[in-house]
């Protein structure tokens, strides 16, 4: 969020990307198929969008197709060479033929992991719709192979349509038995830790919460996360194999604790901004007292290191030779007691886009617990806002799980933020900021990726939200000075109006596979953690969107109507409400946002 100029600041427009596979050599043409073999591939013809493919970057057209109504259009950038993949299972000592049909320059058809051989087949210029043929056998142990399709770097868009794999289908065999012993472990306000005992022949499991299913895992033990305080769930599980899943266990009750993060005395839907208390630009000083009531959570902006690795959190008001009118310190102090007295929330917000925080030893996060609990103590502050920017937060190399992540300056504010919510109690209010590339960006990328290449702060604030969601009272993710963002419809949003602040939304309070991986889901925040980040107006930040648009999104996600084109996941009328950069912008702006939320909620 700027504190430097009055207009659009420099934001992070970066884009992650994957790094290339090796240029696959040709393989022969296949004969025809014999009688008895069946096509494998699973939505070959995308008439169901990309069910049952994992892409790097693609989506479904209706034009050009080759048959049916759909097909594939993936377009590599970077070094990301859009390839779309797909597991298929198969028999051992087995001869299959890989075909499809593809339109672009350089277009490539293969199969992988197939315990002989890979095969791969290209074309280097297709105009117009064209065959590629290639065949393999498997290993004496293969079960499974991996076939894809994929383009080449700086070429272009490329098209594939009629993906088949055919050959001998795996034997049948018989579903597992039912999961026995299933029970509960650790219950919190928001999660429920189940484990069971294993079942031969099985190759996973599946996890049920009251008849849906929420997750799939290898082992005999899961976390069931996104749950809400005080409230009972019913849980099963079921054994799974290639041949299909086994009947579900008896049930298992339990009830979620009651919850230390939450509302914390917020009124059911809140109006949050930033107010310019270090800094002045051209939207003008605006004195705290003079912060009108609709405002329930204060952010002062902002609270920063006295470098980037020190941890040493500092924040100076601004002085009166730049911020004309500003107030004293025992005005600013009495100010803050008398919103508390009027039920608001006033916080100290750290980073900003200048202020660049790497908490990258103990040393430096206990200096952070150490500067931010004197900061809070001196104002007499309800609690902390984190709004890391930039460079604060990137992921290692070998740091691929967000559950539990092993990066210094992630596991370092994560230890120092529940440090400072121990120290406070249920009253702390802990909320966050992050940018859109930091968190809805990791459904399509997480770190540096697979292969490596990618930018390593894809996603670098889940693993931060998912170990503080019992503990967070808000999470408003900047929608606003943002690159284009994959939504869960697998299409690509970007600022402007509703659709994006509907899309970015479903996300959060939906959940959604991390880096594409079914088995790797980030769960879904409680609507009454959310709010929606929004600038104030054209002069705080790129992504302004009028009265109505704010207006329509609201309806979309609290009521269903007025969606557009995206399909929300849900309803929630409890979603918590609206942020804004910012105060002043807005004050600037006639306090436009201010009045927008008050006749939506009023």
């Amino acid at each position: 969020m700027d504190r430097t100029r009055p207009f659009v600041r420099r934001r992070l427009l970066a884009v992650c990307t994957a790094t290339a596979l090796a240029l696959p050599g040709l393989a022969a043409l296949a004969p025809a198929a014999r009688a008895a073999d069946v096509d494998l591939a699973r939505n070959g013809g995308f008439e169901s969008g990309l069910d049952g493919w994992s892409c790097t970057a693609g989506t479904t057209v209706g034009s050009p197709v080759h048959s049916g109504t759909s097909a594939l259009q993936a377009t590599p950038a970077g070094s990301d060479n859009a390839q779309c993949s797909q597991t298929v299972t198969v028999q051992p000592n087995a001869q299959y033929t890989l075909g499809g049909q593809v339109r672009g320059s350089y277009v490539y058809l293969g199969a992988s992991g197939t315990g002989t051989t890979d095969v791969s087949t290209w074309t280097q210029s297709a105009t117009d719709w064209q065959q590629l043929t290639t065949t393999f056998r498997t290993g004496p142990s293969t079960t499974k192979v991996t076939i894809y399709t994929h383009g080449w770097y700086g070429t272009g868009a490329y098209y594939a349509d009629d993906i088949s794999l055919v050959g001998p289908g795996a034997v049948a065999g018989q579903p597992p038995a039912a999961p026995s012993g299933l029970r509960t472990g650790a219950v919190t306000s928001s999660s429920v830790a189940l484990s069971w005992s294993a079942v031969t022949g099985a190759a996973s499991y599946a996890v049920y919460r009251d008849g849906a299913r929420v997750q799939t895992v290898a082992g005999t033990s899961a976390t069931v996360t996104g749950l809400a305080p005080a409230t009972a769930y019913g849980f099963q599980v079921a054994a799974v194999n290639d041949a299909g899943e086994s009947a579900k266990s008896a049930t298992v009750t339990a009830t979620t604790a009651a919850g230390s993060g939450g509302s914390v005395g917020l009124p059911a839907h809140a109006l949050v901004g930033y107010l310019h208390a270090s800094f002045a630009n051209g939207s003008g000083y605006t004195r705290l007292a003079d912060v009108p009531d609709s405002w329930d959570v204060i952010d002062l902006a902002f609270g920063e290191p006295t470098s980037v690795t020190s941890g040493d959190i500092r924040f100076t008001r601004c002085p009166v030779t730049e911020c004309s009118g500003v107030e004293s310190d025992a005005d600013f102090k009495a100010a803050v007691k008398a919103k508390q007295a009027a039920g608001k929330k006033v916080l100290i917000s750290i980073g900003g886009q200048n202020g660049q925080v790497q908490l990258t030893t103990t040393a430096a996060r206990d200096a952070f617990v150490s500067s931010v609990s004197k900061i809070i103590d001196t104002y007499g502050l309800d609690g902390l806002d984190i709004d890391f920017e930039g460079h604060s937060l990137s992921l290692n190399a070998n740091d691929t799980d967000f559950r539990n992540p092993t990066t210094p300056v992630i596991v370092n504010l994560i230890s120092a933020l529940k440090t400072l919510k121990a120290r406070y109690g249920s009253g702390f209010v802990l909320t966050m900021a992050p940018e859109t590339f930091f968190v809805q960006m990791g459904y399509q990328y997480y770190g540096t990726g697979k292969w490596g290449g990618q930018d390593p702060r894809c996603g670098a604030y889940l693993p931060v939200i998912h170990a503080l969601r019992d503990d967070l009272t808000l999470l408003h993710v900047q929608d606003y000075n943002s690159g284009p963002i994959m939504g869960l419809d697998n299409q690509y949003h970007s600022m402007g109006g509703a659709d994006f602040h509907i899309a970015m939304t479903d996300m959060l309070l939906t959940g959604f596979p991390v880096a594409g991986d079914a088995n790797n889901v980030f769960p879904p925040l409680r609507p009454d953690q959310v709010a929606i980040g929004m600038p104030a107006s054209t002069n705080a930040g790129n992504g302004y969107v009028a009265p109505s648009e704010v207006t329509k999104t609201l309806d979309c996600l609290t009521r269903k109507a007025n969606c557009g084109s995206y399909t929300t996941h849900g309803t929630w009328p409890g979603l918590r409400g609206l942020m804004t950069w910012s105060i002043n912008w807005d004050r600037f702006g006639s306090w436009e946002f201010q009045r927008t939320f008050d006749g939506y909620f009023g």
